[in-house]
C-alpha cells in the first residue's frame, strides 16, 4: 500500500460516522440492484416455467420430417432433445361445423413424447395402446361434433395432397384444390377427452387427435419438437436447415426468455429492468458522489499540501478511486447479503397472489443467477467510482494555492449573499446568519435539496398510483352478485341442468341458481303509470293500455323463495299455481346519480298491477298467447343474470318480472316461440378462480355442441386485488429502499457540513452566542432546506400524479381525481423529520467539543 493509500485509508478511519453511512448506503444501493436483478431473473423464470407447462418444453418444430432428419438432430451438438411424433394422418371429421378445419389429425405417440409435450386430460385416461385414441376438447365446442368416451370411431386415413404434393398441420386447409387420399381404415376406441394443444396452430386443417404409435415407423412422416441448449441460437439454427422443412417456433416460451421476434415484448422486458436500476442508481449517485465529494472538500487542504511536494494528479485521483474501492468491498458484499434474502422473503409473501393472477400449477420461487449477480456488483461498483471519480478530477485539477487557503469552495460576494428587506426586517441575528450561510454554500447544498426532492416525488406519485388502483379494485367489487356464471341460448334445458348438477358439486362452491330470462310484451293500462313516466315518455298515451317491454326472470324455486322474504312478503301468496309474482318497475336514472333502487322513481301508481304478459318472438308477439298475471312491484335488485353476448335495448325504465322455474310451463307452454335473453347458471364459490377451471373440465368433459360463455366474474376483481397487492409490496420496499438510500445522503451530507463548519460555529459561540441561538440558527437552517425540497419536489409529484390520472382514465379507467392529501402530510413530516434528526445529532457533537480546540482545527 502506497503512501496515497494509507492517508486514504486513514482517512475513513478517521471519519468512522461518515464512513459508515457512505459503506451503509452503498450497501443499500447493491441490495436494491440485487433485489430488483433477483426479482428480474424470478420472474423471468416463472414466466418461462409457465409457459413451458402450458406449450411445452421446447423451442422449434418440424411438423413433416423423415426418421433421418430426427437422428441427425439427435446428434446434433446444439440439441439437448429431441421429441417426436407419428403423422399417421388425417381423416374427415363427420357432422363437423368448421369449414376451414374438416379433419381429425391422427398422432402417433411415444412413451417419452408427452414428457415434452404437455397432455391435460380433461377425463378418461392417456391410450395404453394403438387401438386407444384420446379427442381434444374443441372437436365439441369448435366443430360441433360430440364425442364421448367409450366411442368407436371408424376413421379412413390419409394424406391431403394438392398437384402430388403432401400438407402439413402448419398447412391451412384449400378447399378447392386439395383432396384427402385415404391409405387405411382403422376404428379407435375413444378413452379419454384432453384439452386442446399448445402446439396446434389456429389454422391447422385437423383437430389432433392422439394414440399411441405401437411400433416406429422408420419410413413414415414424424412431427419432431426440438429443444436448444442456448435458446438465443433458435434462429441461426433454423437458418442452417435446409429451407425444405416446414416449422414454427414455440414463441410462448421464448417470448419470455427474450428470443422472440416480438420486439415490443422485448422492449418492455428488458425496459423495465433498465428503469428499475437505473433510478436505483440515480439514488445511489446522490449519496455516494456527495460523500465524496465532502469528504475531498475536507481534504482540501491536505491535497494542496500533497500537490505542493509533488504528488500528480493521477496520483490523487486514485488515492480517491481507492478509497471508493474499500467501501465497495465491504458494501456491496453486505448488500448483496441483504437483497437475496430480503427479495426471497418479499416473493414468497407474493407468491400466492401470483398465482392467483397467472399460473396456479407453477410456483414464485427465487432464482439466484450468479451472472446477475455479477452484473449487479459491476453496477454498483460503477457507480462508486463514477460518483467517486468525478470529485476526485475535479480536486487533482484545483490550483494548488486554492487547496490551501481553501478559498475554491467559498467565493462569498456581497450580491451574492444579500438578503431582501423583508429579511432585514422581520429576521434577527440567528436567521440572517442561516440565510447567508445558505447563500455562500448553494453547491453544498444542492444534493440535500434533490435527494429530498426525488423521495419526495415517488413517495407521493407512487401512493397515487396505489390509490387509482384502489379505485379500481373497489369498482370491480360491485360488478355482480355471483362469482362464476354460465350463459347460453340455444342450448336444451335438460342438458342445461344435467350439466348444473355436476357443477354445483365442484370444490369450494357455496351456492348455486340457474334462471332464464325471456322477452316480454306487457299490455298495462295507461292509468297506472306514474306521472314521472308519462313526462320523459315518447310512447302514444291516448289509448286505454300502452304495450311495455318487459323480461321475465324464471329463477330457480329455491332462489325465487329468497328473493319473497328478503322483500318481506308472505310467501304463501307468492308460492303456487296461481301465486302473485314480484317484479322491478322503476323509472331508469339518466342522470347517474342514483346509489340506491329505492332512489329511483316508480313506473306504476300502485305497488300490485295486474297486467298481461305476451311472449316475443322475432320482434312480433301473439297477443293470444297472452297470460294475465298479478304482480307486486318490490324494492330490491333483481339477481344479476348469467353471463350473455348482446347489446342490450334501452329503455326510459326498468321492468323485470320474476317468476318461480315451476310455474314456468303455465306462464310458457311448451313450443311457444318465445326470444331467449339468456338461460344458464350462477354460483358462489370461497375459490372461483379454482372453480372456474374445474367447471371448465367438466364442460370440455361433456362435449357441449352449444354456444356458451362461462366467466369468472370474480376474476376482475381478484385479479386487481392481487395486482394491487404485488404492486403495493414492490412499491413499497423499493420506496422504502429508495428513501433509506435519500435518509443516508441527507445524514450525511448535513453531519458533514456541520463538520465542515465547526471552526465558525466555534466561532460564534466564542463570542458569546448561547446555546438557545445557537438551537435557534440551526432550526432555521432546517426549515431552509425543508421548505426549498418541498417547493421543489410537491408540485413534481402533483404534476406526476395528475399525469398518472390522465393515463389511466385514458386507458378506460372510471376513476376519479384524488389530490394526494395523506402522502404528502407524510411527505412534510419525513422530510422535517430527517433534516432536524441530522442536525441534532451533529450539532450535539459539535457542543461536545472544545472551542478551543475546534478554533485551532486545521482541517487536516
Amino acid at each position: 500500500m502506497n503512501v496515497f493509500n494509507k492517508v486514504a485509508f486513514q482517512s475513513l478511519k478517521k471519519n468512522r460516522i461518515r464512513t459508515l453511512v457512505t459503506i451503509l448506503g452503498v450497501a443499500l444501493s447493491a441490495a436494491l440492484i440485487t433485489a430488483v436483478a433477483a426479482f428480474i431473473i424470478s420472474l423471468q423464470n416463472y414466466m418461462i416455467n409457465g409457459a413451458i407447462a402450458k406449450s411445452g418444453n421446447w423451442h422449434a418444430a418440424f411438423s413433416d420430417v423423415n426418421n433421418r432428419f430426427i437422428q441427425e438432430q439427435q446428434s446434433d451438438n446444439r440439441v439437448t432433445n429431441v421429441a417426436s411424433f407419428e403423422n399417421i394422418g388425417y381423416a374427415m371429421l363427420d357432422g363437423g361445423k368448421n369449414p376451414d378445419k374438416p379433419y381429425l389429425f391422427i398422432a402417433g405417440f411415444y412413451t417419452q413424447t408427452a414428457d415434452t409435450l404437455p397432455v391435460n386430460l380433461l377425463s378418461g385416461r392417456f391410450p395404453a395402446n394403438g387401438n386407444e385414441i384420446i379427442v381434444p376438447a374443441h372437436v365439441a365446442s369448435n366443430a360441433g361434433v360430440k364425442i364421448s368416451t367409450e366411442d368407436i370411431l371408424t376413421l379412413s386415413i390419409g394424406s391431403r395432397q394438392v398437384d402430388g404434393d403432401t400438407l402439413c398441420q402448419l398447412d391451412p386447409y384449400r378447399a378447392d384444390n386439395e383432396m384427402l387420399t385415404t391409405t387405411i381404415e382403422k376404428s379407435y376406441r375413444v378413452v379419454g377427452i384432453y384439452q386442446r394443444p399448445a402446439y396446434e396452430e389456429q389454422s391447422a386443417p385437423g383437430y389432433t387427435a392422439i394414440t399411441l404409435a405401437d411400433t416406429p415407423d422408420s419410413s413414415g412422416s414424424f412431427s419432431t419438437f426440438v429443444t436448444l441448449k442456448e435458446p438465443i441460437t433458435v434462429h441461426s439454427y433454423i437458418k442452417s436447415l435446409s429451407s425444405d422443412y416446414a416449422y414454427s417456433l414455440n414463441d410462448n416460451v421464448l417470448r419470455f426468455m427474450g428470443v422472440s421476434n416480438d420486439k415490443i415484448f422485448n422492449m418492455l422486458l428488458f425496459s423495465i429492468g433498465s428503469i428499475l436500476i437505473a433510478l436505483v442508481i440515480a439514488g445511489s449517485m446522490f449519496l455516494i458522489y456527495n460523500s465524496f465529494n465532502i469528504s475531498l472538500n475536507e481534504r482540501t487542504h491536505q491535497f494542496g499540501i500533497l500537490m505542493s511536494v509533488g504528488a500528480t494528479e493521477k496520483q490523487l485521483r486514485n488515492s480517491v478511486l481507492f478509497e471508493g474501492l474499500c467501501i465497495g468491498t465491504v458494501g456491496i458484499p453486505l448488500g448483496i447479503l441483504i437483497g437475496i434474502p430480503g427479495i426471497a422473503l418479499v416473493l414468497s409473501l407474493a407468491a400466492k397472489n401470483f398465482e392467483n393472477v397467472l399460473y396456479d400449477n407453477v410456483p414464485l420461487t427465487l432464482k439466484v443467477s450468479f451472472p446477475a449477480l455479477i452484473i449487479a456488483a459491476i453496477i454498483s461498483l460503477i457507480t462508486i467510482l463514477v460518483s467517486a471519480g468525478i470529485p476526485a478530477r475535479k480536486a487533482a485539477r484545483t490550483p494548488v494555492m486554492e487547496c490551501i487557503r481553501q478559498t475554491n469552495e467559498l467565493k462569498v460576494e456581497s450580491k451574492v449573499i444579500k438578503t431582501s428587506r423583508f429579511a432585514d426586517r422581520f429576521y434577527g441575528l440567528e436567521e440572517h446568519l442561516a440565510i447567508k450561510n445558505f447563500k455562500r454554500n448553494r453547491q453544498r447544498y444542492r444534493s440535500i435539496i434533490l435527494s429530498l426532492t426525488l423521495s419526495v416525488v415517488l413517495f407521493v406519485s407512487t401512493n397515487t398510483f396505489v390509490t387509482y388502483l384502489k379505485q379500481t379494485a373497489e369498482q370491480a367489487r360491485v360488478v355482480t352478485d355471483y362469482d362464476v356464471g354460465f350463459g347460453t341460448q340455444d342450448m336444451n334445458e335438460s342438458e342445461m341442468l344435467t350439466l348444473y348438477n355436476k357443477l354445483k358439486t365442484v370444490d369450494s362452491i357455496t351456492s348455486s341458481s340457474y334462471q332464464a330470462v325471456m322477452e316480454y310484451i306487457c299490455v298495462i293500462p295507461v292509468n297506472v303509470l306514474t306521472t314521472d313516466y308519462k313526462d320523459c315518455s315518447e310512447e302514444d298515451l291516448s289509448n286505454e293500455t300502452v304495450n311495455l317491454s318487459a323480461e321475465i326472470h324464471f329463477l330457480d324455486d329455491e332462489t325465487y323463495l329468497q328473493t319473497v322474504k328478503h322483500s318481506d312478503l308472505p310467501a304463501e301468496e307468492f308460492t303456487g299455481p296461481d301465486a302473485r309474482l314480484i317484479a322491478i318497475a322503476k323509472i331508469d336514472d339518466q342522470s347517474g346519480q342514483a346509489e340506491s333502487i329505492q332512489q329511483l322513481r316508480n313506473l306504476f301508481t300502485a305497488s300490485s298491477v295486474n297486467v298481461t304478459a305476451v311472449p316475443r318472438a322475432n320482434g312480433e308477439q301473439d297477443m293470444k298467447q297472452g297470460k294475465n298475471i298479478n304482480i307486486t312491484c318490490i324494492e330490491i335488485v333483481a339477481p344479476d343474470t348469467p353471463p350473455y353476448v348482446g347489446i342490450p335495448q334501452k329503455h326510459p325504465y326498468i321492468f323485470q318480472i320474476m317468476a318461480p322455474w315451476s310455474l314456468k310451463e303455465t306462464i310458457l307452454p311448451a313450443d311457444t316461440p318465445v326470444n331467449i335473453k339468456v338461460k344458464g347458471l350462477t354460483f358462489l364459490s370461497k375459490d372461483p378462480s379454482k372453480s372456474t377451471q374445474q367447471m371448465q373440465k367438466i364442460i370440455d368433459g361433456a362435449g357441449l355442441t352449444s354456444d356458451y360463455m362461462l366467466v369468472n366474474t370474480y376474476a376482475l376483481l381478484e385479479e386487481s386485488r392481487n395486482i394491487l397487492f404485488i404492486v403495493n409490496l414492490f412499491t413499497v420496499v423499493f420506496i422504502a429502499m429508495i428513501s433509506l438510500i435519500a435518509v443516508a445522503n441527507v445524514f450525511n451530507t448535513i453531519s458533514t457540513n456541520i463538520k465542515l463548519r465547526r471552526r465558525e460555529l466555534a466561532m460564534l459561540r466564542s463570542i458569546g452566542m448561547s446555546d438557545r441561538d445557537f438551537n435557534k440558527m440551526m432550526r432555521f437552517e432546517c426549515l431552509l432546506y425543508g421548505i426549498r425540497s418541498l417547493l421543489l419536489g410537491l408540485p413534481l409529484a402533483l404534476l406526476l400524479s395528475w399525469m398518472i390520472y390522465k393515463g389511466m382514465e385514458h386507458g378506460g379507467a372510471v376513476i376519479k381525481f384524488a389530490f394526494p392529501w395523506t402522502s404528502i402530510l407524510i411527505s412534510i413530516s419525513g422530510v422535517f423529520f430527517v433534516i432536524f434528526i441530522s442536525m441534532l445529532y451533529s450539532t450535539g457533537k459539535i457542543r461536545k467539543e472544545n472551542i478551543i480546540d475546534s478554533l485551532r482545527d486545521d482541517m487536516t
